[in-house]
């Protein structure tokens, strides 16, 4: 019999004690959390529940899930949900996908003011977007798109930056026609790179004048805003915007959607091994084609970088800007369908796009009849489950309803 697969978990609950021994003077309330519910998930220390099989009446326990945002175990099924409700509201054209960076110089005031600055960012991004797609010398028309936040490179280091899916053309300005961008082009990355710089270059300086960040540490002296702005102004002038060719349709999209918007820091599958307390773990180098490799890292500094990626309580990493903005998305969708002369908008998930152990959660077969479903008898807490446990067997839960 194979060996349990080494998750994240493991280290957690191993090893977070003597993470908090030495970093807890600088661990917030949310990371703790996330500390705690990643260790806890799908043991008995959040309780269960009784499963019971409508066919051969067999019965187990199934540990809950912790549900926290960050944890690897829980995003898939939040995942699904959230795909088959984005199914309904694509479009029947092409998507661009357009990935926007800062400099490294910016990460460190990114950790102090996380908050602040990755709202400043998700700003910067949007006015540049909106504003470039409808100078009629480019595109000259309203778009509509999602962005997703993520904070991390493929060793866990602290690298803000947004992913868009843009659909590749927008309204015209009046409403009158569907505007569609050039077969292998959106929009010139020289001119979003240039203003996406200076949109969150005068951002930041506008919030530093207002008292509205923090620096502490090296970033002391920024306190000042004349200080600050001059430091902002030496930062590098070309800043990486990857835009990458209009791609097809619905399907492709939702696969994309898949692999970003509910990624963490790290997943399960890329731990290798957690011995003498070091854990490795593949990454892919993009400084070398991107070829695979192995990093190791001591478990103290493994933990302390994947909570770097804990986003503050609340705050939204998915957003949706233009005509697909909460507020008129709806009207602004029918108006895009009527125009591009299409009623088609219900899309199904590919198979591919779920991991097996969803699939598994939607049949919800029994394990050993193979032919009935199981079915919540009872929910336990974590008293009743430790006395509970004993006559029946306990497995990891397949979902945390």
């Amino acid at each position: 019999m194979s060996e349990p697969r080494l998750e994240v978990a493991d280290v957690f609950r191993q090893y977070g004690e003597r993470f908090l021994s030495r970093w807890r003077h600088a661990v917030s309330a949310v990371q703790r959390k996330a500390l705690h519910d990643i260790g806890a998930c799908r043991t008995a220390a959040l309780g269960g529940r009784v499963e019971e099989c409508d066919s051969c009446a067999h019965r187990l326990i199934a540990f809950n899930s912790c549900r926290n945002r960050h944890c690897p175990k829980c995003q898939s099924t939040a995942r699904d949900r959230w795909l088959a409700k984005q199914a309904q509201e694509l479009l029947p054209v092409r998507y661009c996908h357009v990935v926007f960076t800062v400099p490294q110089a910016l990460a460190l005031l990114g950790l102090q003011n996380q908050r602040r600055f990755y709202a400043l960012l998700f700003r910067a991004v949007s006015q540049t977007l909106l504003e470039i797609a409808a100078d009629r010398r480019l595109l000259g028309a309203r778009i509509g798109f999602l962005a997703v936040l993520h904070t991390w490179t493929q060793t866990l280091l602290h690298h803000p930056h947004v992913h868009c899916l843009v659909p590749a053309g927008g309204l015209a300005l009046d409403g009158s026609r569907w505007i569609s961008c050039r077969p292998k082009f959106f929009l010139p990355v020289e001119v979003l790179s240039c203003r996406f710089r200076r949109k969150l270059l005068a951002l930041l300086a506008e919030a530093g004048a207002q008292g509205k960040l923090r620096f502490q540490g090296s970033l002391t002296a920024l306190a000042d805003p004349t200080r600050l702005e001059a430091w902002l102004q030496q930062l590098p002038k070309k800043w990486v915007v990857y835009a990458k060719p209009p791609f097809g349709g619905p399907e492709q999209v939702l696969k994309y959607l898949a692999r970003y918007t509910h990624r963490v820091a790290i997943s399960n599958g890329r731990l290798v091994s957690l011995t003498d307390d070091r854990v490795s773990f593949r990454w892919r180098d993009s400084k070398d084609g991107k070829r695979p490799k192995v990093m190791t890292l001591e478990v103290v500094e493994f933990i302390r970088r994947f909570l770097l990626h804990i986003l503050p309580c609340g705050f939204v990493k998915i957003r949706h800007f233009g005509f697909l903005a909460n507020r008129n998305r709806s009207e602004a969708l029918r108006l895009c369908r009527q125009l591009l002369r299409s009623s088609v908008h219900d899309h199904p998930l590919p198979e591919e796009v779920l991991a097996p152990e969803q699939r598994q959660a939607i049949e919800r077969r029994c394990p050993r009849c193979q032919q009935g479903t199981l079915h919540i008898v009872a929910r336990l807490t974590v008293e009743e489950l430790m006395i509970y446990i004993h006559p029946v067997t306990a497995v990891d839960s397949i979902d945390s309803s």
